[in-house]
């Protein structure tokens, strides 16, 4: 072999393993969304073993206020299958969007279940009904920092897969962008509240 010859080789050898080394580094990081959504998971399951219990605490003292409690365990239920969903693909922008939205309605029965609570002083009194909303509490606090670890991971996974010379390689293997999990408020709720005295 001639000079020449060597020298295209050795650009050969070059960028294929730098093409390896790109396609491993896109595996390498959506494995770990899918290994930060296992951690979301894991405080879901929580949270969702917890609400039973924490309706039938206030069962016992809300007995009108049925409509609040079946709401609350339809919402978790609701909540639960969509995880279920992402956790078969995590990177499934639709799946995560209907996450999101399940984790929203959730949310929001919760409150709802929480402000009912609060206009009843046995019931706000109750030990259990206070040791099982500070477990809510603690675990809500974990799904957000897990939250945080599976945004930080879908952002790392969509820069490397969109930036170039690397977008080659995921465009060839069909790498797409994954999707962050968001909170989906309105406009009026992400507006700055005012206070005048």
């Amino acid at each position: 072999m001639d000079a020449t010859g060597l020298v295209l080789l050795a650009i050969v050898a070059i960028v294929a393993l730098w093409a390896i080394a790109a396609y491993n580094r896109l595996v390498r990081q959506r494995n770990e969304i899918g290994n930060a959504f296992a951690q979301i998971d894991v405080q879901l399951k929580r949270r969702y073993d917890l609400i039973p219990n924490l309706v039938e605490v206030a069962r016992k003292y809300l007995q009108h206020e049925r409509e609040t409690l079946e709401a609350v365990i339809a919402a978790r239920n609701t909540a639960r299958a969509a995880a279920g969903e992402v956790r078969a693909q995590p990177l499934d922008a639709a799946r995560v969007g209907a996450l999101t939205a399940a984790e929203s309605m959730l949310g929001g029965a919760l409150s709802r279940l929480m402000a009912v609570v609060e206009a009843y002083p046995e019931l706000k009194a109750d030990q259990s009904l206070r040791e099982l909303s500070e477990e809510l509490t603690h675990t809500e606090n974990r799904v957000g920092f897990a939250r945080q670890a599976f945004n930080d991971a879908v952002l790392d996974f969509n820069n490397a897969a969109e930036q170039f010379p690397a977008n080659l390689i995921a465009r060839l293997f069909r790498f797409r962008s994954a999707a962050m999990l968001e909170a989906t408020e309105t406009a009026a709720e992400r507006a700055a509240p005012s206070v005048s005295f």
